[in-house]
């Protein structure tokens, strides 16, 4: 494959790549290495990149692979919540504010949640994946996938419920 072919096939899912390994590895600077080493990787399989019935699922499950070998490392105390990725100028500062409130709650929330639900939650509801390509991603089966996928909306939704009744805790 050329490198033009190759940038063809790959840059269409770059960014669900970043986001990903975002939430997984927190960092902004973590997940921006975790992407760049996972293209490296695909361009050093260019070659045999043909033989793969879904390029952007191999990719996914290379990148959540490479994120959670990451997390076990011996690095993975270095890792730290930042986030400085939510802006809308047209916003009131009060709304703003608020909406970062909101964006900083969930995020604490799903870090809080077992990796496998974290990951459900993650590639249905922010990366807008069909319940067959999760399976195919996570290796499980689709009842799995909905069963994770509702503990993890539910726990999302009670903690939500926690916060705006009891306010900040």
């Amino acid at each position: 494959m050329k490198q033009a072919e190759f940038l063809n096939v790959v840059m269409p899912f770059k960014d669900k790549l970043y986001r990903l390994a975002k939430r997984l590895l927190v960092s902004r600077e973590e997940a921006e290495d975790a992407t760049q080493e996972i293209l490296l990787k695909l361009w050093s399989r260019n070659e045999s990149m043909g033989e793969y019935k879904n390029v952007e699922a191999f990719a996914m499950t290379m990148t959540k692979n490479f994120c959670l070998d990451r997390l076990k490392s011996k690095q993975a105390g270095n890792l730290k919540l930042v986030h400085s990725n939510y802006s809308d100028e047209s916003t009131s500062l009060q709304r703003q504010l608020e909406a970062e409130d909101s964006v900083s709650w969930m995020e604490r929330i799903m870090k809080e949640l077992p990796e496998q639900q974290k990951m459900v939650l993650q590639l249905r509801d922010v990366e807008q994946y069909e319940f067959d390509e999760i399976c195919d991603l996570l290796d499980m089966k689709p009842t799995a996938v909905r069963v994770a996928l509702s503990r993890a909306r539910k726990t999302v939704r009670e903690e939500l419920i926690k916060k705006h009744s009891y306010g900040i805790g």
